[in-house]
């Protein structure tokens, strides 16, 4: 099930988000609890963060902005994780497969998303969803304690 987050979610969306298989892969490095309630919040004013439950417990999160103006046929999709402990249970696909069937109902064209150059599994996974790598943003960003930068691929899914 798919439902707005909550102020009441901070603490699964912290645990989760900062989990050491997820962190890696989304845009904060590790942080105090303190600390992530401003990144929490910032997420919660910006609209569109959603969370997917599975058995009335938090499977996973995602976020979802639409451009304005001309734009507006375009979504894009990011903050993405799902409990680890869940993997290869299918929670990915549904969520995922879900948001693109709300998103194509509501008249969206295009889906964008970014992944990182060094996340073998999420390149994959999206690729199989038929999302095409349009380009890479070269040493995007570093993350804490590692000295090289990641890559960044945008990478889009055209609806017919």
């Amino acid at each position: 099930m798919h439902r707005p987050a909550a102020p009441s979610d901070f603490d699964a969306v912290f645990d989760l988000y900062m989990h050491e298989r997820v962190v890696p892969y989304l845009g904060y490095d590790p942080m105090p609890r303190d600390d992530f309630r401003a990144v929490f919040q910032g997420l919660l004013d910006g609209g569109g963060f959603f969370i997917f439950e599975v058995d009335g417990q938090l499977a996973g999160f995602y976020r979802v902005t639409r451009y304005p103006g001309r734009a507006q046929h375009v979504a894009s999709l990011g903050t993405l994780a799902v409990d680890p402990s869940l993997h290869g249970r299918g929670i990915a696909q549904t969520m995922v497969t879900d948001v693109l069937a709300r998103l194509k109902s509501e008249g969206v064209r295009r889906v964008e998303l970014m992944a990182e150059s060094d996340n073998a599994t999420a390149l994959r996974f999206y690729a199989r969803l038929g999302f095409v790598q349009e380009g890479t943003l070269r040493q995007f960003y570093r993350r804490a304690g590692e000295a090289d930068f990641v890559d960044e691929h945008v990478m889009a899914l055209l609806f017919d």
